[in-house]
């Protein structure tokens, strides 16, 4: 059976034997599943099931009463301010685990003797998600073998994801965070994912940007995502733009927070080079310090406008001027002159690509 059915299933029945309003949430609080509704509802549980996902604050809320670290249901009172109503959450363990929360809306009723009649179908449910994570992390010993420069391995794993893959294919790279978890083994299905340095995901074209997002926004920091492959099999070549797509838009705020190969225009050829041609790029704006080195650049990005140029900066033009001139004296270039402002420019962007 489906995973996500099954999940719905246990909920529809908890909800049923309890005589409760129940939802189902993944460890960061991603909506996973939830049953018909019993009595009153507050506006957590409309939130929830409207945007999937509850705020940070009412996160801040129920974590204050130790539920990552329960091993049975734990009773939350009601908060007039977060506009929350008392409620029982039971996280979903299998073998000393958290994988997720049950949440049953509690006018009551819910004594310990009525919650007892659920713990079955409680078990049943965290056992569901554990078997979904063990299943992400086998695929992605999978993925990394599918997504190596090696012909070798991407056919053998070609073969024993044939299953799990359909074209067109796009590669995601993220950023980890050391302090931050992305429950991976939640994304949709047909998303294959491996944790890593960055972490790595194979989704289908039409769901990649949107699973980009969703697990750059969980890390917090950035993300790339390489060109559509039609051929799963050559998914190690959008993979190996999906690094450098990430690598600009770590470098490069108007990429950020997320990049596509496709977007990147003449940045994709920055991307391509390495430490020793990026550090001779760079060395021809080497003489310039942080503020002229952000004013020329800024410049330039602009095509050479200097109103725009002074705007954006905060600066008076006669001011941009005064730092132009004293830049080309540094750099030995007339900016005016268009084989130096390319050469500038590119040192500029290498500078930071270093």
């Amino acid at each position: 059976m489906d995973n996500s059915a099954d999940l719905q299933e246990t909920v529809d029945e908890i909800a049923r034997v309890l005589g409760a309003s129940a939802t189902l949430e993944d460890r960061t609080f991603r909506l996973l599943a939830y049953g018909a509704q019993h009595g009153d509802i507050d506006t957590v549980r409309q939130e929830s099931i409207l945007r999937r996902r509850a705020t940070p604050e009412v996160r801040d809320y129920f974590e204050r009463y130790g539920i990552a670290r329960a091993g049975h249901p734990v009773r939350i009172p009601g908060d007039a301010d977060l506009k929350v109503l008392a409620r029982v959450c039971w996280p979903l363990r299998h073998q000393d685990v958290t994988y997720g929360y049950l949440w049953l809306l509690d006018s009551g009723s819910l004594t310990d003797d009525v919650l007892g009649r659920a713990e079955p179908l409680v078990a049943r449910a965290a056992a569901a998600l554990a078997r979904e994570a063990r299943t992400r992390r086998d695929v992605g010993h999978g993925l990394r073998a599918l997504l190596s420069a090696d012909p070798d391995e991407r056919a053998e794993a070609s073969q024993d994801l044939y299953g799990e893959l359909r074209g067109p294919v796009v590669a995601i790279a993220v950023r980890e965070a050391h302090d931050r978890v992305a429950a991976l083994w939640t994304l949709p299905r047909g998303v294959l994912a491996r944790s890593g340095s960055p972490v790595a995901l194979l989704a289908p074209a039409h769901l990649a940007a949107e699973v980009a997002r969703g697990v750059q926004s969980a890390y917090g920091t950035a993300a790339g995502l390489g060109a559509a492959r039609d051929d799963p099999g050559e998914a190690w070549q959008s993979w190996r733009e999906a690094r450098q797509a990430l690598r600009i838009a770590e470098h490069f705020p108007r990429f950020a927070p997320v990049a596509r190969w496709d977007d990147l225009g003449v940045h994709r050829l920055l991307a391509r080079l390495g430490q020793a041609d990026l550090r001779e790029l760079a060395a021809e704006t080497a003489a310039l310090d942080t503020e002229l080195a952000h004013t020329v650049e800024t410049y330039l990005d602009l095509g050479g406008h200097a109103q725009k140029a002074a705007a954006e900066l905060g600066i008076h033009r006669q001011t941009l001027y005064y730092r132009l001139g004293k830049a080309e004296r540094l750099l030995g270039r007339d900016l005016s002159d268009g084989d130096a402002r390319l050469a500038v420019h590119l040192g500029l962007k290498a500078a930071r690509l270093r």
